[in-house]
């Protein structure tokens, strides 16, 4: 199993600080769809040391970075709850992962909801506010009319602050809003810090019924796009690595055609990078001395604590062992490389490496459960 341990020290979680090392992290992660509360519980704070939700705050309100949720829905829901998947992504881009979506897909919304879509969709961007005012409804009705926006896909906020603040139910708020702790996070983290709300774009092109057709008229740019994304991502890319992605990828045999281009161009490089896997794999030229370099390691018995929802949460995908759900609490914890312990719905299984071991069987309980 050296070989995984190659291939993901390619993506390190060693954690930076600041600024530039969350926009690092989300160039990284652009187009990764995660829970949406596990992108400032676990995701985040693994990558970037002393994360701040203020810090993706500051980059969303500076139209560097967009939430939203890709998912296709054929019917609205109430509103987003902690494992709504989510995406972030550059503003630049928008259009081109918007691209990979059906149009011909309608989302049911109720009456409310789509009175607010119809309001945005008229008077463009609005503050909360302004649109409580135009809507005339309870704040709370407003709020879960946003909320059904957001799950649909239909709408989103300047600031992750607006998806922060649907993530928790007002009553909760309200409750804690004397603690000092809660004023602070208040600052950078209510309803009022949003920013101004507004529909999503989405793609107006008449789709065909028939989705391969459909997936064949994509962009060549945009198929590249997603290509680069995924290197950019791990490394090295092979089909396998699309277990750990979103169903709405463009398949394998449309990201290989465009990955032969681009190792024909000179862009990237083709071989055989990881061993033991069938099948075509390409990287990027820069991750190739960082494979030889690792190589030439010896194992140290280092351990790499990543969250469920992480992409490098690989268990029963590329690795061996039951398969860890990307859920927020879950952990995977890897010693050079190999599945070393888990941590599944509260519940811990050690190797037996570390069940004979009580003192590193501890220290590993330590890692699984504390916070990033």
């Amino acid at each position: 199993m050296r070989f995984l341990f190659e291939w993901q020290h390619l993506t390190p979680t060693t954690r930076a600080e600041g600024r530039e090392a969350l926009a690092a992290a989300l160039d990284q992660l652009e187009g990764f769809q995660a829970a949406a509360g596990a992108w400032e519980e676990d995701i985040l704070p693994a990558r970037v040391r002393a994360y701040t939700s203020g810090s993706l705050d500051e980059l969303c309100r500076a139209g560097k970075i967009v939430w939203t949720r890709l998912t296709e829905r054929a019917r609205g829901a109430a509103g987003p709850v902690r494992g709504t998947p989510i995406v972030l992504l550059p503003r630049a881009q928008l259009r081109a992962w918007r691209a990979l979506l059906d149009p011909a897909r309608q989302v049911e919304l109720s009456a409310l909801a789509q009175s607010v879509h119809d309001t945005l969709a008229q008077h463009g961007a609005m503050f909360f506010d302004e649109l409580l005012a135009e809507v005339r409804v309870l704040r709370m009705e407003l709020e879960n009319a946003l909320g059904e926006l957001v799950a649909a896909g239909l709408a989103n906020s300047d600031s992750f602050a607006g998806l922060r603040a649907l993530l928790k139910p007002i009553a909760k708020r309200n409750a804690f809003s004397s603690s000092r702790r809660a004023r602070a996070s208040a600052l950078i983290g209510g309803m009022d810090d949003a920013g101004r709300w507004a529909l999503v774009s989405r793609p107006s092109a008449v789709a065909p019924e028939n989705p391969s057709e459909r997936r064949s008229q994509l962009p060549p740019e945009v198929l590249e796009h997603v290509a680069m994304t995924l290197l950019r991502r791990y490394g090295v890319v092979f089909w396998r690595v699309l277990e750990r992605e979103a169903e709405w990828l463009p398949p394998w045999r449309d990201l290989l055609r465009v990955l032969q281009r681009l190792e024909a161009r000179g862009v990237i490089r083709g071989g055989r990078f990881v061993n033991g896997l069938a099948g075509e794999q390409f990287a990027l030229p820069e991750a190739i001395p960082l494979l030889r370099e690792v190589r030439r390691q010896a194992n140290d018995g280092a351990l790499i604590c990543v969250a469920g929802t992480d992409p490098l949460n690989l268990v029963g995908t590329l690795l061996v062992g039951d398969k860890v759900p990307a859920v927020a609490g879950n952990r995977v914890l890897y010693r050079d490389g190999v599945v070393a312990a888990t941590l599944v719905a509260g519940k811990f299984w050690f190797d037996a490496a570390l069940d004979a071991n009580p003192i590193e069987r501890e220290r590993a309980r330590t890692l699984l459960t504390h916070r990033f």
